[in-house]
Formats: structure tokens, sequence, C-alpha cells
């Protein structure tokens, strides 16, 4: 298969290469390094199989040149701002970055035939849902963050360009992931605290927000499963654990593997700032149908991560040692 993935140096990009390349799959790669890194590609650029682009997607009329030269049979559309937290100080990235972008590449991948579009969703689309763990047919409230507006601005477009033009589209509505080039998020932000102060260390919100989070591995291997057996025209699938944890006993597990007790204060509040939604549990019976469920627990993916963090300092300082 040939595959085209965009935010390939990133975190999920850059490890989702690295598995279909395993698959035997030609892959490449686009990014415009923004948060992406170098090294997370070097070893995908061993690989006969795999190419490399460095691009800003924001510039359709690159993007149509480089997919049409390439002609991917499967696009995967991961890139993305990051930025979730602070996104209320550059209110148009995630209007750029999210839903201009999302459309470059999706008639990008029209203009050069693509049969499937996989898209990188959020369940952050759900807001604050009455619903738990919350499924694929809840209802959509208030939109409580730009990035997630965003995302539902992608699935809109995607699911019309399937009925239009016969593109077959997956949507993943993610949890937050942890794993290997894990580089940005609470884990990130707990140990580079506690590496400044291993005595104290303040919390966003009250400790209490539940969250469940899935690890890298078990994600890309997630894709690739609903890639080999959906052929639905939209296929709309919650990606998550059948678990969650809140804050204070993911901080548990870091501190456990540190070695350390640090005394804790609190921002205060039922979330860490605005657009934070208090607790994320997705129900993903749909996905486990089809024979997927994930491997690692939400605690032993906490500690892989900091493991990770731990053995790569400079991803910790933001830049290669």
């Amino acid at each position: 298969m040939r595959c085209l993935v965009t935010g390939a140096a990133g975190f999920i990009g850059s490890n989702l290469c690295d598995f279909l390349l395993s698959q035997g799959n030609e892959v490449l790669g686009l990014d415009n390094f923004s948060t992406g890194k170098e090294e997370f590609v070097a070893d995908a650029k061993k690989n006969k199989k795999f190419s490399f682009e460095k691009i800003d997607l924001i510039d359709f009329g690159k993007a149509k040149t480089i997919f049409s030269k390439f002609k991917p049979e499967t696009v995967v559309h991961l890139a993305a701002n990051a930025d979730v937290r602070f996104g209320l100080q550059h209110p148009r990235k995630d209007l750029e970055q999210g839903t201009i972008v999302t459309f470059n590449v999706l008639e990008s991948a029209r203009l050069a035939s693509a049969k499937k579009f996989v898209f990188a969703s959020t369940g952050s689309v759900y807001g604050e849902p009455e619903i738990f763990p919350t499924p694929e047919t809840a209802p959509f409230p208030v939109q409580t963050s730009l990035y997630a507006a965003s995302k539902l601005s992608g699935e809109a477009m995607i699911q019309a360009y399937s009925e239009g033009y016969g593109i077959k589209g997956y949507i993943f509505r993610f949890v937050s992931i942890l794993g290997h080039r894990y580089t940005h998020g609470h884990i990130y932000d707990f140990i580079n605290k506690l590496k400044e102060n291993p005595k104290e260390i303040s919390i966003l919100g009250d400790g209490k927000q539940r969250k469940a989070y899935l690890h890298v591995e078990d994600c890309v291997k997630a894709i690739w499963h609903v890639l080999n057996h959906c052929e639905e025209k939209i296929n709309i699938f919650n990606l998550g654990p059948d678990e969650f944890v809140d804050v204070n006993q993911s901080l548990d597990v870091i501190c456990k593997f540190l070695n350390l007790n640090p005394a804790r204060t609190y921002g205060g509040g039922t979330r860490g700032w605005i657009g934070d939604s208090p607790f994320i549990f997705l129900d993903c019976n749909k996905l486990k149908a089809t024979g997927w469920k994930a491997q690692k627990t939400i605690r032993e993916s906490v500690a892989l991560t900091v493991d990770y963090l731990l053995k790569n300092e400079w991803v910790l300082k933001g830049k290669p040692q």
C-alpha cells in the first residue's frame, strides 16, 4: 500500500510511519517541523520504502503537487496544532493548522485519487457529555476548545467528501496518547517540574480530573487494524482503553517511578484550563467488536512514558543532545 502520512515527524506520526514500514508499505511522510523532530524519522529514513518532504500544508499548491506526484492509496492526516491548552492565545492557529490544512490535505488526496482518508480527531469533540463512557452516537454539546472545534469541522468535511467523491473516511476520536517519542502533555510537564524541584509540585485544577490514556503502540495498531477490517463509506471510531485515572493517580505512578514524594499544591477548580474537560472516558465497544483491544494499561503506559523521557532527556529540553 502507498501511504502518505502528515505530521510524520511528530509523536504519533513517526510511530505510525515506523509501523507502516514494518508491514511492508511504501510511505511518504510530510511535516513542517513546527513540533515534529528530525530525530523521530531518522530510523524511517534508513528504509528504502520511506521518503520525506518538509512542507507547511497551509500551502495548497505545494501540497497538491506532492500528492499528485506520489499518488497515495491511503492518506493519514495527523498534522495539527498540538498546543491545545494555549489555543485561546492564538485563535487563528487552529483555524489554519486545523480546518484549512485539513481541507488542503483532503482536496489534495481527492485530486490524487486516494482511496482512503484517515483523520486523527479527538474525544474532546464530545465537550462535557452527560453519558459515560461516551459512545460515538452521543450528541455533540457546546464545543469547549478551539482545537476540538477545528477537529469537528474536519470530521464534517471528510464525511461530505466521502458522500460526494466516494473516498472512504476513517475518523478516530482519540483519548490522549502516551509512549515512545511523547513530547508534550501532563507527564512531560510533571517530570520537568520535578526535575526543577523534587520536593514540591503544583497541579492545575484540583487533581481530580479524570482522563483515559492510550499507549501509542496500541494507537497505531488500531489504525492499521481498522484500515484492514472496515470498508464502510464512513468509519467513525472512539479510540481508547476500558479504564481511566485521575490526575493524582497518574502523578502517583510518576512519583513512584522517580522514587519521590513531593508536597502537592493545587490551582483549584474542576479543570486545568479553559476548555479542559474534567472527565474524558470513551465507549470503545464499536472498535472492540472488530477484534481490537488495548494491550497496555494506563499505569503501564504512564510508566513507559516516564522511562522514555528519562532516557531521552533531550526531548524534555526540547532539543537534541
